[in-house]
């Protein structure tokens, strides 16, 4: 299933409305690890949303390497995705200063690290030298 880019980038519009919603009208200030947690949130869903156009027709649940996305956000960062939904998850957590929110960042966090090395299997037997080349000049 496809989605458009104004439906993945409207996930953060959604995140800051809701945070707005929970902690705008209030008179007191917010703390600095509000602030922090608001920033990462933000710029994390909006990262996040645009490795998602990037990665485009190559998006799948599973693994499969039905082609080597090299460009954009991808040509620094193999897993961009995981990287900013982590940045994202962190910024939540510090937002709403639930330290039972950590629970979760501590749970997806090394179920991100299993599911990025497993792509990296098939991808690399998929398209071997080439994808070996990509993955020795990108991060994570």
């Amino acid at each position: 299933m496809k989605q458009s880019p104004v439906t993945l980038i409207s996930i953060p519009v959604i995140l800051g409305v809701l945070g707005y919603l929970v902690w705008g009208g209030r008179n007191e200030p917010w703390p600095a690890m509000r602030v922090a947690g608001l920033c990462m949130l933000a710029s994390g869903a909006l990262l996040w949303s645009l490795a998602r156009i990037q990665l485009g027709q190559s998006f799948s649940i599973g693994a499969k390497a039905t082609a080597l996305v090299t460009h954009g956000l991808y040509a620094r960062i193999r897993n961009p995705v995981y990287v900013f939904g982590s940045l994202a998850i962190a910024g939540l957590c510090l937002f709403f200063q639930r330290p039972i929110f950590l629970m979760v960042f501590l749970v997806i966090g090394p179920l991100q690290v299993v599911r990025a090395r497993k792509e990296a299997e098939v991808l690399e037997a998929a398209f071997g030298d080439t994808y070996r080349e990509y993955k020795r000049k990108t991060w994570f």
